[in-house]
């Protein structure tokens, strides 16, 4: 199945190359989960986006750092849902946490994949399922943050 990549600024230099990287850290957390990817969008965006977003789907006027609508139904272990993430969210989050914008990017698109398969965090026995997950899939994908690490110096 698909997973796709945009951003509403296609031209800014660099944002291409996130998509193959990311692509590959999304398909990371399903398996984390012990899910597999079915149709998936991923929208790059800005804060003011996820604002909208956020107020019109959860009735929150405020932005958030990433979003995860899943499409209704999870059918046979497969996933189906987008992902909306905020770059600049994500980069003051990395400095905030004094990790690279690629890690940062890697955990939200991780957390969203989390989200869509199911996981939440409402307690505390569910957050720490969640780090979990979140831990693990980071491990298994360090290459992919470093290629979007890469990516993100050109953008």
């Amino acid at each position: 199945m698909a997973i796709s990549v945009a951003s509403p600024a296609p031209r800014r230099p660099g944002l291409a190359s996130l998509a193959a990287p990311l692509r590959a850290i999304v398909r990371a957390a399903l398996a984390a989960a012990g899910r597999r990817p079915g149709e998936i969008g991923v929208l790059l965006a800005d804060d003011a986006t996820l604002r909208k977003l956020n107020r019109r789907y959860r009735g929150i006027d405020r932005a958030t750092d990433v979003l995860s609508f899943h499409y209704a139904g999870r059918r046979g272990g497969v996933t189906d849902g987008d992902l909306a993430i905020s770059l600049e969210r994500m980069a003051a989050q990395a400095r905030r946490y004094r990790v690279t914008r690629g890690r940062e990017l890697a955990r939200l698109a991780i957390h969203g994949a989390l989200h869509l398969a199911g996981h939440d965090h409402h307690d505390a026995t569910e957050r720490l399922e969640m780090r979990r997950l979140e831990s693990r899939a980071l491990r298994a994908c360090a290459a992919g943050v470093r290629r979007l690490d890469r990516a993100l110096a050109r953008v």
